[in-house]
């Protein structure tokens, strides 16, 4: 069960704990193709990724939001969720070491709920955001 921080106890500039990944795997890939229905062979077969041009396959947009995910639910409990976008930036290929990252943006009141707003991003072992996004999750 994730314990969330307080709203009183943190300040805009804190940071999430990162979450650091192992490299995306083509297993990992076929998996995810599985378990989301997106059979797109771009993500699996490096021969029609050729095809249209790429080195190699690479991860699911998706996935990568899922991640996103990930990092802020393991900071709060999902039910305190109230917004989580994103902006796909680059394309996180198989091989790559993602680390996702979060930092405290705003904190507000609004509707009788104590709003954190935060900036959260996936980052490739290069320093390269390969998604960036935003959430606000509600405290107490």
């Amino acid at each position: 069960m994730t314990t969330a921080p307080k709203f009183d106890q943190l300040k805009v500039g804190d940071t999430l704990p990162p979450l650091k990944l192992a490299p995306i795997s083509r297993h990992q890939l076929a998996l995810y193709c599985g378990g989301s229905g997106d059979h797109n062979p771009i993500h699996v077969d490096i021969d029609f990724a050729k095809k249209f041009g790429f080195k190699d396959v690479f991860a699911h947009g998706m996935l990568s939001m899922a991640f996103l995910g990930r990092l802020v639910t393991s900071w709060v409990p999902q039910t305190q969720v109230r917004k989580l976008g994103t902006r796909f930036t680059s394309i996180t290929w198989v091989g790559d070491t993602i680390t996702v990252s979060g930092k405290v943006t705003g904190k507000r009141e609004e509707g009788g709920q104590k709003l954190v707003d935060l900036e959260v991003k996936c980052t490739n072992q290069n320093g390269q955001d390969t998604l960036q996004g935003d959430a606000t999750v509600a405290l107490n």
